[in-house]
């Protein structure tokens, strides 16, 4: 895999719906009086990563709304160092368009964390092919473009503004990654199972690193596999994910790299964490952690974020694998989604650092 010279206007550029979370902590929403907000999306996470904690030249292209929500994402779009490409939507005062909320609580020991969503007239489901000028967006160099299938999955029309993205940054010659999150709920809201996997395989022909674990490549690219449905055992046995990847190679001959974390959850609060890598050809697998989480959301999108680092700077496979896992491990200590981790933390985690006081 070929990764583009540093020197380009964005060493980073990614495609997805900004949603803002409401976070009441380890207290259920329907007893909270108060919560957090946390500006999300999966992949502007990877955005604020890599430029927050790794220093990168980043952007995201995505769509906005003209209310107080709209102007709370944009402050904290910038507070992350991150360039925004936003296609603009008017409010009318009343039903719309939104920008998406999420509802999430953190869960506490035996009691799990809930999420559910109002997506309701999102203005990101609203953006469609021809939204961006993606030439010109590229015009300066763009060294990695990355997108998902949650945002893939949010209208008919937003699988092709992934497709035409992709497409136009194969022309000017970045990498390209794709996180599946494959969503059946989403899906079967605009055509079920066979529709996903028809688009899946439209935007996954134009992608160099997928993202993704079992159910995802099963359900969202077709790849025959164990039931995942009927799997009982949680261990972090990577076996299964690599014998996927043969089949996920030979129906996609242009994909370099296919990885995904590994989690044992014992509790809320107490996870086992591991992670594979695929690439051209050889198997790598990360050490296994002990965390004790704070909030799990975004662990996986730190782990793309220092594995997608780690190859733009030229690190080796094994050696990158690490500092995603380590990156999305020390994520896991934050409240919020994206990272309050640096650069020398990741790197030391990765190497086998501990837990006592630094001094």
């Amino acid at each position: 895999m070929k990764i583009p010279a540093s020197g380009a206007d964005l060493d980073f550029l990614a495609l997805g719906a900004l949603v803002h979370r409401l976070d009441p902590g380890v207290t259920p929403f329907r007893t909270a009086t108060n919560f957090d907000v946390h500006v999300s999306g999966g992949e502007y996470n990877c955005a604020a990563n890599l430029a927050s904690c790794f220093g990168l030249s980043t952007g995201v292209a995505t769509a906005m709304v003209d209310n107080g929500i709209g102007e709370l994402i944009q402050r904290q779009v910038r507070a992350m160092g991150v360039r925004p490409f936003y296609k603009d939507f008017k409010h009318d005062g009343v039903r719309g368009p939104n920008m998406a909320t999420v509802y999430s609580d953190r869960g506490q020991g035996v009691r799990p964390p809930v999420v559910f969503y109002n997506r309701a007239n999102e203005a990101g489901a609203m953006l469609k092919p021809g939204d961006f000028d993606w030439d010109k967006i590229f015009a300066g160099g763009v060294r990695w473009v990355h997108s998902g299938g949650i945002f893939a999955a949010l209208s008919e029309t937003t699988s092709q503004v992934v497709v035409e993205m992709m497409e136009a940054a194969g022309r000017h010659g970045a990498i390209r990654s794709f996180d599946l999150n494959y969503r059946a709920k989403l899906w079967d809201t605009i055509g079920g199972l066979s529709k996903g996997q028809e688009m899946m395989a439209k935007i996954v022909q134009n992608v160099d690193v997928l993202i993704g674990n079992e159910e995802d490549l099963q359900k969202g690219c077709g790849i025959k596999g164990p039931d995942v449905e009927e799997k009982t055992s949680g261990k972090l046995d990577p076996a299964n994910f690599f014998k996927m990847i043969g089949d996920a190679v030979e129906k996609f001959p242009n994909v370099k790299a296919v990885a995904t974390t590994l989690r044992e959850v014992h509790s809320t609060n107490r996870h086992s964490w591991s992670a594979v890598l695929w690439h051209e050809g050889k198997e790598y697998v990360a050490p296994t952690a002990e965390l004790d989480v704070i909030d799990r959301i975004g662990g996986g999108d730190g782990f793309a974020s220092g594995l997608i680092y780690s190859l733009l700077d030229g690190r080796a496979p094994e050696e990158a694998l690490k500092i995603g896992w380590a990156h999305g491990a020390l994520l896991t200590t934050f409240t919020g989604d994206v990272s309050r981790a640096t650069l020398p933390e990741v790197e030391a985690f990765a190497k086998g650092g501990s837990a006592r006081v630094q001094r």
